[in-house]
């Protein structure tokens, strides 16, 4: 059973093989001036057969924010748990679903800037594990030899575990892909927005002024405020 399969694959472009390793968990990273940079999902600590730090690398695991609202089917559910054990809530309002931009904006390269900076200052190594949807919507990453990696993309996705040959229903987490790329062009690739046309954006604040012309604000004064 593969209970610890993200940090074992952490480990492999972290460290050497045959390197004695530990995983720490929520480590706190502070800058120059003693402030928090935020907290490294795992830290991966390579030491000496006398229990001595000798190498470490990170392992930043990053989830996925939702939009929708997931109150609402779950109070549905626990209010029937065995009649609607099968109920498909798709349908309606505000159904939960990925939002891989948010994550992207607001996880991701913050954690590139800040903490991940702070490592590939250090010259340590860092893995990123993210499921294959995620991994798909990010810009195109330039990829390079694991040998001059600095950043492992270490990309999952859940796979139908069969048994005797059928569909059991549980499922098992499986590395999909794994990509090796530098840290500085993979940072600025991900923070470099993809413009569209500015003609577009022109056309629309045309429309938006025309609207406005056509039924301007009433802007009431008021007098004697004194």
């Amino acid at each position: 059973m593969k209970t610890w399969i993200i940090t074992d694959d952490a480990a492999g472009f972290l460290f050497k093989e045959g390197t004695t390793w530990s995983s720490l968990t929520e480590v706190r990273l502070n800058d120059i001036q003693g402030k928090s940079a935020g907290n490294i999902d795992v830290v991966l600590v390579a030491y000496d057969d006398n229990g001595r730090v000798c190498d470490f690398g990170a392992l930043e695991i990053q989830g996925v924010y939702i939009s929708g609202n997931v109150r609402e089917p779950f109070e549905y559910f626990m209010k029937d748990p065995r009649g609607r054990a099968s109920m498909d809530w798709s349908k309606e309002p505000n159904y939960p679903r990925p939002d891989y931009l948010s994550s992207s904006r607001k996880r991701l390269v913050p954690q590139l800037l800040f903490k991940s900076g702070i490592l590939h200052s250090w010259k340590k190594k860092i893995a990123v594990a993210l499921n294959k949807s995620f991994f798909a919507t990010l810009p195109r990453l330039k990829r390079v030899s694991k040998s001059k990696a600095d950043i492992v993309w270490l990309i999952y996705d859940l796979e139908l575990i069969k048994e005797k040959g059928q569909e059991s229903g549980r499922y098992s987490l499986k590395k999909v892909d794994e990509v090796f790329t530098e840290f500085e062009p993979a940072l600025l690739t991900i923070t470099t927005p993809s413009p569209g046309k500015v003609e577009d954006f022109i056309n629309l604040l045309q429309e938006k002024l025309d609207d406005q012309i056509e039924t301007p604000p009433v802007n009431k004064t008021i007098e004697r405020p004194f």
